[in-house]
């Protein structure tokens, strides 16, 4: 539930952080969580572009700064800054988005750690997403549109863009820029659907404006404007932060989602089939939800060059130093052996069909059209490179189809 709940509900939207399976590893809290929803506030806080300023020292700078309005100021050069003032925006609601845990921050993300690593576990030497890294604005009349933009405004009401940040002066005469290592958005063609395909990655700027990306992530020179495009988010949209991606759902696309009662119900129904392990003909069964990341007696595993499931065995080694790849003894295929997990977040699925299909080299399972939709979506990794990744745990997915089809034996009698 979102700290911006109120009681007359008007539209909701979710971002849901790409990796985490249901909930954060040391578990949701306050506005450090796996998935946020944002309500209409009781009062708007948005705010709007209002008077600007050319300012040639850095005092009158600060003193325009200091005056308790929402500005932005671009750094141009030691003798001169242009300082864009904000003012109240009664029909729109503000949310930012970022690392730092300060006030003016409603959605706290830190750096996604792929595979079974958690945040605690892993050593991050230094966070490549920014303190202040967006802001999400919402009408807050129908039709409800959401936009975002890159850079949040700090404690002291204010975005800074130095010296060394790329910005620059529209044809209009309105100043832009883009952040450090940038703000990018990839809008699926077809909307979050069973037929969806994926769309092209954009950089947003500071004001909105949609652009191809730079050659590198935080290369000085800007991409080339797309005035076709918008900073409009829609239901599947994903926002990456260099190191955090979001998946952005409509109430509207969520209403057509699986809730967390029906995976639970597939879980069950897999399991009252009672799958059995082909080679110990031992009944297999997906351990309940609340236990995804403990390793159970009955857990099912499986080879993920073929799909074939079985309980956990020790034999079939064919490496000394390839530990995990083992041959399986339905159809001696040589590949991944490893413990299927069911994929908890309801919110990465395209559709509610079963849970037949498992990512690679992960185990995750999920519904065939979920599995595949998300195999084919490159993700940002890095400053300049993309590769799809399991949306459950943000594991780079390998393998021809970076999924697989499961084969289960049902019961002998």
């Amino acid at each position: 539930m979102s700290v911006w709940q109120h009681e007359t509900l008007v539209r909701t939207y979710r971002d849901l952080l790409i990796k985490y399976n249901g909930a954060l590893p040391n578990g949701d809290r306050g506005r450090r969580k796996s998935r946020f929803a944002l309500y209409k506030r009781p009062k708007a806080n948005g705010v709007k572009p209002s008077t600007v300023h050319v300012i040639s020292t850095p005092q009158a700078s600060k003193a325009i700064s200091c005056k308790g309005q929402h500005s932005i100021s671009y750094t141009l050069s030691r003798n001169q800054t242009v300082v864009v003032e904000y003012t109240h925006d009664k029909d729109t609601d503000m949310f930012q988005v970022g690392r730092s845990t300060e006030s003016p921050i409603d959605f706290v993300v830190t750096d996604t750690i792929s595979g079974s690593q958690n945040n605690d576990e892993a050593q991050i030497t230094q966070s490549t997403i920014s303190r202040f890294a967006c802001r999400i604005v919402c009408d807050r009349s129908e039709p409800y549109t959401a936009r975002i933009f890159a850079a949040g405004f700090d404690s002291s009401k204010n975005i800074f863009l130095g010296e060394k940040a790329a910005k620059w002066k529209n044809p209009d005469g309105h100043m832009d820029g883009l952040t450090t290592n940038g703000v990018l958005v990839m809008h699926p063609r077809g909307g979050f659907t069973e037929e969806s395909q994926p769309g092209v990655w954009r950089e947003i700027s500071v004001c909105g404006d949609v652009y191809t990306l730079r050659e590198t992530r935080s290369a000085q020179q800007r991409g080339k404007l797309v005035e076709s495009e918008t900073n409009v988010l829609q239901d599947g949209s994903l926002i990456d932060l260099c190191g955090a991606t979001l998946l952005w759902r409509t109430a509207d696309g969520l209403f057509h989602t699986p809730t967390q009662k029906h995976i639970e119900a597939l879980r069950q129904e897999i399991n009252a089939a009672r799958p059995q392990c082909p080679v110990g003909l031992n009944t297999l069964a997906f351990p309940s939800i609340n236990r995804k990341e403990v390793v159970e007696e009955k857990q099912p595993w499986a080879y993920l060059s073929c799909g074939h499931v079985h309980g956990y065995h020790n034999w079939g080694h064919r490496s000394d130093t390839e530990a995990n790849e083992r041959e399986c003894p339905m159809c001696r295929t040589v590949g991944p052996y490893v413990p299927l997990w069911l994929g908890c977040e309801a919110g990465f699925y395209v559709d509610a069909g079963p849970p037949t299909h498992a990512f690679t080299p992960c185990g995750h399972v999920c519904s065939e059209k979920s599995a595949k939709y998300w195999s084919q979506i490159p993700l940002p990794h890095g400053t300049h490179a993309f590769h799809a990744a399991c949306p459950f745990c943000a594991t780079q997915l390998v393998g021809e189809q970076n999924c697989i089809k499961l084969i289960f034996q049902g019961p002998v009698d």
